[in-house]
């Protein structure tokens, strides 16, 4: 099979491709464009075109869209799930729930589709404003350029594809080398609800040569990336005067307190799903738990009974949780990691094994804040789990990171959660849940080097859009 560029509302041959492979069985899947830059500038001018006819479109037609693919995937819900635990190896129960989540994505994205407003301005609260009526409008920006990550091919694509074409506005899909199928579906099944030619545009290949091209291109008005920092970092420095939205790198951390001692099982078995689901491959994965020294030595017990029953195996059997990472390179720097803590003094208490290809549920205790296994992203199926004085010394090492994306605070004491809340230096803070905890409507996005701007259905259509003040002078 061939899978070529789509743009025009069809899929028209490359020049060059590349194959793809699952990562779990090692077999074949397909040949994918190797899109060159003039092909992804094709993409663009197709998009160009595209935004003209997408914002001509009432809300109501865009909302229809939206709610019309949503209904499509609900239809094909089995074969979408099978094509991202093909070209991810995510486990399908995982893979199932992606799709639910992309579902619920579409509908948001049709329902604010019809919200997009904006307010009045009372221009005679200033000296000299008497006389005069005036009001913000939001209008559709223009072609967004998107640039995508494998651990979710089909969920953070919506997040940036749904929002963009509620606006009016039309799109330029970059997917992850390993998982571009599942964008092509989402551009084949967008196109039958009736998305008009070039308002959708999805361009494989590889990520520095094409990204460069859309941060090159004054056509493209806005970049959306889910990446690494690195990359991030490099974009916003390139983007001019482009809007930028970047969801980069993260290693949540979670509190555990003294006073959720009645609960402690509870938190063990929501602490195991949140470190190692999709094999710990998610931007919010509980990476760095601590845990309240009452409290340590039995939630550790608890936990690494948990760990251990993970399921671990090929991500089409039904009860599989762990399986391969993405790739050989990403294994081995995690195993790297995890000997390098164990030969300064971390205690490996559970799995970190390699066994038949698959890297097993890891966990640690011991481990020195300026560890790779600690201080950087692991990505990977690793949790590490440290005892602390109060929540005061927990504060101070969950803040020590380059990255603030999410944390957890598990506590009954509510006057220690707003505190805590308060001074964790991150985008979201969830108390009694872990950090691994997204909602597809919730304002989404870290400070630090975990990013810039905000997702979020609600919030993205804000960022892809722009803000018209009209006043109207009636006393002349």
């Amino acid at each position: 099979m061939n899978k070529g560029i789509f743009l025009n509302g069809q899929e028209a041959e490359a020049g060059r491709y590349y194959e793809l492979f699952n990562p779990y069985s090692g077999a074949k899947i397909a040949n994918i464009a190797l899109s060159s830059p003039e092909e992804m500038r094709s993409a663009i001018a197709s998009a160009q075109e595209g935004f003209q006819r997408m914002k001509s479109l009432p809300a109501h037609r865009r909302s229809e869209i939206l709610y019309r693919t949503a209904e499509l995937y609900k239809q094909r819900k089995e074969e979408a799930a099978r094509i991202i635990s093909g070209e991810a190896a995510k486990p399908i129960s995982a893979a199932r729930s992606e799709v639910d989540r992309a579902i619920q994505t579409l509908l948001f994205s049709a329902e604010e589709a019809k919200r997009i407003c904006g307010e009045h301005i009372p221009m005679d609260a200033a000296v000299g404003g008497e006389g005069r009526y005036a009001f913000t409008i939001r209008q559709p920006i223009g072609v967004v350029g998107a640039i995508t990550p494998f651990n979710f091919p089909l969920n953070l694509l919506v997040h940036k594809v749904g929002p963009a074409l509620a606006a009016g506005n039309s799109i330029v899909v970059k997917p992850a080398e390993q998982t571009p199928l599942s964008a092509f579906f989402l551009a084949e099944l967008l196109t039958e609800a009736g998305a008009p030619q070039g308002a959708i545009s999805i361009v494989p290949g590889e990520g520095p040569a094409l990204g460069k091209v859309l941060l090159d291109d004054e056509r493209v008005r806005k970049i959306s990336f889910t990446g690494s920092p690195e990359v991030g970092i490099a974009i916003k420095s390139m983007a001019g005067l482009k809007k930028v939205t970047l969801e980069l790198g993260s290693n949540s951390a979670m509190y555990i307190d003294k006073s959720v001692c009645d609960q402690l099982l509870s938190i063990a078995k929501q602490a195991a799903i949140g470190a190692f689901a999709y094999s710990g491959q998610v931007c919010i994965s509980t990476q760095r738990i601590y845990v309240h020294q009452e409290l340590y030595s039995e939630f550790l017990r608890m936990y690494k009974d948990e760990v251990e029953r993970i399921p671990v195996g090929d991500p089409l059997d039904e009860r599989t949780v762990v399986s391969s990472l993405i790739n050989a390179k990403s294994l081995n720097r995690i195993c790297s990691w995890i000997d390098e803590a164990v030969a300064n003094g971390a205690e490996l208490i559970a799995g970190g094994v390699v066994k038949d290809g698959i890297l097993t549920p890891a966990l640690l205790s011991g481990v020195s804040p300026d560890m790779n296994i600690s201080c950087k992203e692991v990505f990977g199926p690793v949790a590490v789990v440290q005892s602390v004085a109060d929540s005061q010394e927990a504060v101070s090492l969950m803040n020590r990171s380059r990255y603030g994306l999410n944390a957890g605070v598990f506590t009954n004491d509510l006057k220690q959660a707003m505190q805590m809340s308060t001074e964790l230096e991150v985008g979201q803070v969830l108390v009694n849940d872990t950090p691994s905890i997204r909602f597809d409507h919730m304002p989404y996005g870290g400070l630090k080097d975990s990013g810039y701007g905000r997702e979020g259905v609600k919030y993205a259509v804000e960022e892809m859009t722009d803000l018209k003040m009209i006043s109207l002078r009636y006393q002349i």
